[in-house]
């Protein structure tokens, strides 16, 4: 059989040696990045959490459809498909963090009112009310990491964006610190959903090759038939 096999589904040659590898680094790194790009783009305000949503659920619906459609790669689109939705709720609050910390300006602010309520759904929140020395005041939510250990009256630093995008970053702390156990958990999931993405497509399958191997497990259709 010639090196570059003809694809049951679309009649195109499959990609071999380098190109296949890189394409499927492509691939890996297209779905693992927009991956984590929608979860950061989660993290801004003016409804941009609902577009970061939508970039996230792109990138597990295409990842797992080229891996599972495309490559026949079922277990791989499993994994790509809920790995990256995981890789986005991990990612947008740990990189949002890490970002405030080490690039934005950090201010003292006091804590002027700190509630427990339920949303319409019934969930647990809180929010915190802190002013700066300068008198500007700002609504924090847990996303913010507003939590109930925060009294009224307290102490407390923000990390504020000097760019003006991302609502300031609370913490008892005044240290710029990341967390280790939020990014490992990232890069643990940027990785699990590039590799096994770039997996996938080193071991592509075609039509032709299920077929192929359906009939060396099973035989031809007429000798299944007469051997039940």
């Amino acid at each position: 059989m010639d090196a570059a096999q003809i694809s049951g589904r679309t009649g195109k040659a499959d990609p071999t040696g380098a190109r296949r590898v890189r394409n499927s680094l492509f691939w890996a790194a297209l779905i693992a990045g927009t991956g984590t790009l929608g979860g950061f783009i989660s993290q801004f305000p003016y409804g941009l959490l609902y577009v970061g949503v939508l970039v996230v659920l792109a990138a597990a619906g295409l990842g797992a459809g080229v891996a599972g459609s495309n490559w026949n790669r079922a277990g791989a689109a499993t994994i790509v498909g809920f790995g990256a939705m995981a890789l986005g709720v991990f990612a947008g609050s740990n990189l949002n963090e890490s970002y405030l910390k080490l690039l934005g300006e950090r201010v003292d602010a006091v804590v002027l009112t700190s509630r427990e309520y339920r949303n319409a759904k019934g969930d647990t929140r809180f929010s915190c009310r802190v002013a700066e020395p300068s008198g500007e005041t700002h609504e924090l939510d847990a996303l913010r990491n507003c939590y109930d250990r925060v009294a009224p009256g307290g102490h407390v630093f923000l990390f504020k964006d000097r760019l003006g995008g991302l609502d300031p970053w609370m913490d008892t702390d005044g240290g710029r610190a990341l967390d280790p156990l939020g990014l490992g958990i990232t890069g643990g999931l940027f990785l699990l959903v590039g590799g096994t993405m770039f997996t996938a497509g080193q071991r592509r399958r075609s039509d032709r090759d299920l077929h192929a191997e359906h009939l060396r497990k099973h035989g031809p259709p007429w000798r299944s038939r007469r051997q039940a």
